[in-house]
């Protein structure tokens, strides 16, 4: 068993801020546990485009308020507090903040927790995770 606290990943590398959100990924791929846990915070008003090609995201918000936007058909999907979005299909999308947003994300397969978005809003995967 493992316990995870938050102060302990605050300002490391697992501390990554990308401008729109910040996140410290509590749970990655060398945990070994097949998924990986990130606590996110979004900063209200701005819109992100995301685009996880190779890995399935769920989002449990647990502050603020929101949309998504799904590319493929442009469906809005409002969000808020309580609520969990469910990335499914690796749908390409915009989230947008209309508040502060602070939110639980569920990764599989994992990440190693040294991500950044690239010009596709994706992570890529690690060589060793590629088949």
């Amino acid at each position: 068993m493992k316990v995870i606290k938050l102060e302990d990943v605050l300002n490391t590398e697992r501390d990554v801020d990308g401008g729109n959100w910040r996140s410290q990924r509590l749970v990655v791929e060398k945990d070994g546990v097949g998924y990986s846990v990130h606590d996110t915070q979004i900063r209200a008003g701005t819109e992100t485009h995301l685009w996880y090609k190779h890995h399935l995201e769920s989002v449990y918000i647990i502050e603020g308020e929101g949309e998504v936007e799904t590319v493929k058909d442009g469906k809005v999907w409002p969000v808020k507090q309580f609520e969990c979005y469910v990335l499914d299909e690796h749908d390409e999308h915009y989230l947008r903040a209309k508040t502060d947003m602070r939110m639980v994300c569920v990764f599989n397969p994992p990440t190693t927790g040294e991500e950044i978005h690239d010009e596709d809003g994706a992570y890529q995967l690690p060589e060793h995770m590629k088949k």
